[in-house]
C-alpha cells in the first residue's frame, strides 16, 4: 500500500481486475474494477488492456531476449519495457535519435556500468 501511495499521483483512477489483492487500494484510491466473469477486459467503459499488453510484452522480453532476470535488475528491465510500450508507435529512426540523445545526456549509471563483468 505504501508503494502505491508513493508512486501514484493523488486523484488518479486505478483500473484493476477483481483479484482480491487490489482491495486495499480502494481504501485510498478511486478504483474501477473489471469483473472477468462479466467481460474479459472491457466493461462499462473501463478496461485493463494497457496493463495486460505491457505485462505480456515484459514476459515475452524476459523469456525471449534476456532468458532470465534477477530480482535486483527486474526494475530496470520493467522500466525499459515500459519505455518501449510508451513509444511503440514511433518510427525506428525517431527512437534511435531519442535513445542516442538520452544516452549522451545521462550520467554514468553506477548500477548498470559493467554489470556484465560481475560474477554471477
Amino acid at each position: 500500500m505504501r508503494f502505491a501511495q508513493l508512486k501514484v499521483t493523488g486523484g488518479s483512477k486505478i483500473v484493476a481486475d477483481e483479484t482480491p489483492h487490489w482491495d486495499r487500494l480502494a481504501e485510498t484510491f478511486d478504483v474501477e474494477r473489471v469483473n472477468h466473469w462479466d467481460a474479459y477486459s472491457f466493461l462499462d467503459g473501463i478496461h485493463i488492456n494497457g496493463a495486460e499488453s505491457y505485462f505480456a510484452r515484459l514476459r515475452r522480453m524476459i523469456r525471449g531476449q534476456h532468458h532470465r532476470v534477477g530480482a535486483s535488475r527486474l526494475g530496470g528491465y520493467a522500466a525499459h519495457a515500459a519505455w518501449l510500450e510508451d513509444h511503440r508507435r514511433q518510427s525506428n529512426g525517431a527512437l534511435v535519435a531519442k535513445v542516442i540523445s538520452n544516452g549522451l545526456s545521462a550520467p554514468i549509471s553506477r548500477l548498470w556500468k559493467g554489470y556484465w563483468q560481475r560474477a554471477a
